[in-house]
């Protein structure tokens, strides 16, 4: 179809995979121009572009390590952020990180008067990408909001807190991966000491990870207790961890929500603990092929140890929650 009887796309609310290469611009120019046009060709090679492309409901905006592609439905840019980081596999030398947002986006005409994209969606998923490292597929809040009322994404998603971006600015980014896409490793621009949203301070980081492996082992365990049990209790070095078990009709009955744990230490540095050691358990339970685990974005509403457990499940859509205590011992 000739350029000017191709339908004119405008949208008001889109859904933006931003990506591009990293350490590009310290590539020699023959490096740059085979890695662009490799990346360009997986791209285009995924369904998901394929698709959207063919049915006129996909705009590009190239950039000169990259590019956005902008899609009309909501899980469209995660399962091409899927498709290319498989098919990366096989080009360990294209190092490429990808960031996902959903926001407002409309079609422009530029000075030499061609058709182009602008907006807030474009410019803040471009930011999220930009918290991350390569191999990362990192998603904004707002859209880790949408995507975990699909039972299929609950478990890529890991939050990671807020990211410090221009001007001092900061934007709440979750960490988008499993055993076979993205990469799990704490970005570098959380792992700083003096990043306040950092949900382990490097000095503690350490101990809080043996401690996170002993009681990520006890509650792999108990999960598995607590299928078969009306309600099930255990001890940890952390303190009092409980779980608690109801039935219902049309909730699987292999699903668990992890509550915001009570932090129980004066020292105001334990609530970046605290979230660590919950993140450590979603990121353990989610592992368990057979269990549904909601997010912690869906949980973080609730306190730890609520008043009415079977309607804080029924919110939920699951049959069993972990609640409990965390408090650092001085050793």
């Amino acid at each position: 179809m000739p350029e000017d009887q191709k339908p004119k796309l405008r949208l008001e609310i889109a859904h933006v995979l931003f990506i591009d290469i990293v350490g590009y611009s310290r590539l020699r120019t023959t490096e740059q121009s085979a890695q662009i046009e490799k990346l360009r060709e997986i791209v285009r090679g995924t369904e998901q572009f394929r698709t959207a492309d063919a049915e006129g409901k996909l705009l590009r905006l190239p950039t000169g390590d990259g590019g956005a592609l902008v899609f009309r439905s909501l899980e469209a840019p995660v399962l091409c952020a899927v498709e290319i980081a498989k098919a990366l596999r096989r080009h360990p030398e294209l190092r490429v990180r990808m960031g996902v947002h959903s926001g407002r986006v409309n079609e422009v005409t530029d000075l030499n008067e061609q058709a182009n994209i602008a907006g807030a969606g474009i410019n803040i998923a471009h930011r999220v990408m930009d918290c991350g490292d390569a191999g990362h597929i990192l998603v904004s809040k707002h859209a880790a909001e949408d995507l975990e009322q699909y039972d299929q994404w609950q478990p890529y998603l890991h939050d990671l807190g807020e990211c410090e971006i221009k001007h001092g600015d900061r934007l709440h980014v979750v960490n988008f991966y499993n055993h076979d896409v993205g990469n799990s490793a704490l970005p570098s621009k959380f792992a700083s000491a003096d990043w306040p949203g950092s949900p382990v301070a490097p000095a503690n980081r350490r101990r809080y990870s043996v401690i996170a492996m002993m009681i990520g082992a006890l509650i792999v365990v108990g999960a598995t207790v607590m299928f078969l049990t009306t309600r099930t209790a255990f001890r940890t070095v952390m303190g009092y961890t409980e779980a608690a078990a109801f039935s219902t009709g049309s909730i699987p009955e292999k699903s668990i929500a992890v509550l915001p744990f009570e932090n129980l230490s004066r020292d105001p540095d334990n609530a970046y603990f605290t979230d660590g050691i919950q993140d450590e358990i979603l990121t353990r339970l989610s592992k368990i092929a057979t269990l549904k685990v909601i997010s912690r974005t869906s949980t973080q509403k609730y306190k730890s140890a609520p008043d009415n457990l079977r309607e804080v499940g029924k919110q939920l859509g699951v049959a069993t929650l972990l609640e409990g205590s965390v408090q650092k011992i001085a050793t």
